[in-house]
């Protein structure tokens, strides 16, 4: 894909009353009360959105895994072609942050909307439900989907879970918007995401005779060398996708623990490491290759000494990378909803990489900037609200009759 083409600025659609922002705001206020970061439930925001839905008839169906919850709702016909408009209600943790204010007590101080998930990504979801009664009054030729998962700050699971249910109570949507904060401009493409949990186990003792021991520290940097070799590579000859920064894949090892005082051999040691790939290449790739490099490289040694020494590995996070192609309609009407003819591409992940992998064409466009997410004092401006909604607006006017 060229991130150099554009195409011509389209036309704005009709405006909205400006009534409909301020609904947003109050909806953004009730659902930032709600402490979803990723320790927690989610299921109490659902149940309100779930509520918020059946006051206006439209029925919804939530998935339960343990604590945390999808939902899924169809608004309009459930015939083939409609679109999609997802999000994670789940957000980062406050700890340790230095907020001004309690996080989950919406703030409005000059133009600026404050309060953890503000941005990330509960604004889009506000302006969802801000729009419904226009949803319902339009006579749409083809539905809506309204798709909220958990989990997207920490393992993905939510999304992943729901490409298998989203089929059930009629055709599955046709389209994808996730709306993860990109300033209104939609993002076409982004580099997929992995990480990793990797623990050696070897045998302990004074290091005075480490030949008797099997040194888990020393085998773990060994591997975390092998990474860096591999990062080097990538930075040096690998493939280049223009449009990322940096315009290939990274590999990174993040922590690492293992000992206790100099003269003991370690016996555990354990590392975390991830993976930020460009369309094109795999991380499952990668960590093939990291594993056949410690079973024929790294463990031997280890068990010549301790036939029971072990390497595990244990997936954190998947998030496959997004790659929709330029001539696709989606990016069209998502310019035209907008009013942004740019075409983006971005380093981090979402949950648009799910649907494509589903066969569902998927496009990055939502309130606020990445850059206030996260943050202590996270926060989304009032004009991205409205022009959140105005583009809603815009696509219902697409998607009626």
């Amino acid at each position: 894909m060229d991130a150099r083409r554009r195409v011509d600025k389209l036309p704005l659609m009709s405006s909205i009353s400006r009534a409909i922002p301020l609904r947003a705001i109050s909806l953004l206020e009730r659902l930032v009360a709600f402490d979803t970061t990723s320790a927690r439930s989610n299921a109490p925001l659902i149940e309100f959105v779930r509520q918020e839905l059946a006051a206006q008839g439209v029925e919804s169906r939530v998935m339960m895994e343990g604590e945390k919850a999808n939902l899924h709702a169809i608004v309009g016909p459930r015939v083939a072609g409609g679109i999609a408009l997802s999000a994670h209600v789940d957000c980062v943790p406050v700890e340790g942050q230095a907020w001004l204010g309690d996080p989950f007590l919406l703030r409005r101080e000059d133009g600026r909307l404050i309060g953890r998930g503000a941005c990330d990504m509960k604004g889009f979801l506000a302006c969802i439900l801000a729009m419904l009664p226009e949803m319902l009054a339009a006579d749409l030729a083809r539905p809506f989907h309204l798709c909220l998962t958990h989990d997207e700050e920490t393992t993905f699971r939510g999304a992943d879970r729901l490409m298998d249910e989203l089929g059930h109570e009629g055709p599955p949507p046709a389209l994808c918007i996730v709306g993860e904060p990109s300033g209104m401009a939609p993002i076409v493409a982004h580099k997929g995401y992995a990480s990793w949990e990797v623990v050696f186990t070897g045998l302990s003792g004074h290091s005075s005779r480490a030949d008797e021991t099997a040194n888990a520290l020393m085998a773990a940097a060994e591997a975390v060398a092998w990474l860096k070799a591999e990062a080097r590579g990538f930075a040096a000859e690998g493939r280049r996708v223009e449009g990322f920064v940096p315009p290939y894949t990274t590999v990174h090892a993040g922590t690492f623990h293992s000992g206790s005082v100099l003269n003991i051999v370690p016996d555990r040691a354990e590392f975390t490491f991830e993976v930020r790939n460009v369309p094109g290449d795999t991380a499952d790739d990668i960590l093939a290759r990291f594993v056949a490099h410690a079973e024929s490289a790294i463990l031997p040694e280890l068990r010549r000494v301790h036939p029971a020494s072990a390497m595990t590995v244990k997936a954190r996070s998947v998030a496959p990378a997004l790659d929709l192609d330029a001539d696709h309609p989606l990016l069209a009407l998502t310019q035209r909803a907008s009013g942004s003819n740019s075409l983006g591409f971005v380093s981090y992940g979402t949950e648009a990489g799910y649907y494509q992998r589903a066969g569902i064409p998927a496009i990055v466009c939502g309130p606020g900037h990445i850059a206030q997410a996260h943050q202590p004092e996270e926060w989304i401006a009032e004009s991205q609200i409205e022009a959140c909604c105005a583009f809603l607006g815009r696509l219902i006017e697409d998607q009626a009759r």
